[in-house]
């Protein structure tokens, strides 16, 4: 249906119906992509990085999770991960951190090779969808690993991802997709690490009662439900 590769440093956005499965593929090691996730018909439900990890006893995503809102409804699920861990709590870089970590370069001098940061990336895509600064929230960074070492340090694992590595989600609801492909915050690599990424989007097949997100716990069930509820009255 949707056929799409997002560079070095892009940024996209779109409206996506439920029922889709959303691909996405490394293309080069090392890949991490932010998401921000909306529900498209009222955008004040979006993504709920605490109900998310909470109602799900979690600190990453993996095959079997969902992506909750804050009505209680699942905005997507990942069906697929080749990869076991995906990143709810490192967040997106600033302008700041990346001229810090990185040099900083301007697109007058550089043009589109000029090194973005997820907080500009998210703050162009929002306005596309009539939503603002304020509207800034958690992100999920797909392929990237973070956990909490001993002492409570978060730390970034650089080589959690190989080239080819992929992770599919299907929507769930009718939902407003912003992508960032910038870095990891807490990726400490001295090069700009970002590469390009795939994304296809395809039909999903209907939720079965075996279904490993629907069954995955209680809650996530319960979240299918109320999404259900929400849908079959309208």
């Amino acid at each position: 249906m949707y056929d799409t590769v997002i560079g070095r440093g892009e940024k996209w956005s779109g409206r996506i119906g439920r029922g889709k499965l959303l691909r996405f593929t490394a293309l080069e090691a090392g890949a991490n992509v932010s998401l921000m996730l909306f529900h498209a018909d009222d955008l004040t439900e979006r993504y709920n990085m605490p109900d998310t990890l909470k109602a799900q006893y979690t600190a990453h995503l993996t095959a079997g999770h969902t992506l909750m809102s804050d009505n209680g409804r699942v905005l997507a699920s990942i069906v697929h991960d080749e990869l076991g861990w995906h990143d709810p709590i490192g967040g997106y870089t600033t302008r700041a951190l990346t001229d810090e970590r990185y040099g900083r370069t301007t697109y007058q001098d550089l043009r589109n090779d000029w090194l973005r940061s997820g907080q500009e990336n998210f703050a162009v895509e929002l306005t596309r969808h009539g939503l603002g600064l304020r509207d800034m929230m958690p992100v999920v960074n797909l392929f990237s690993k973070v956990y909490c070492d001993d002492d409570g340090a978060m730390r970034h694992v650089p080589e959690h991802c190989p080239a080819g590595a992929s992770v599919t989600l299907r929507t769930e609801m009718d939902v407003i997709l912003l992508l960032s492909n910038t870095p990891n915050p807490l990726d400490r690599r001295a090069a700009y690490p970002s590469v390009p990424v795939r994304l296809e989007v395809t039909q999903a097949e209907p939720v079965g009662e075996d279904d490993v997100c629907l069954n995955h716990r209680d809650e996530n069930r319960r979240a299918f439900e109320n999404t259900w509820t929400y849908y079959s009255l309208i």
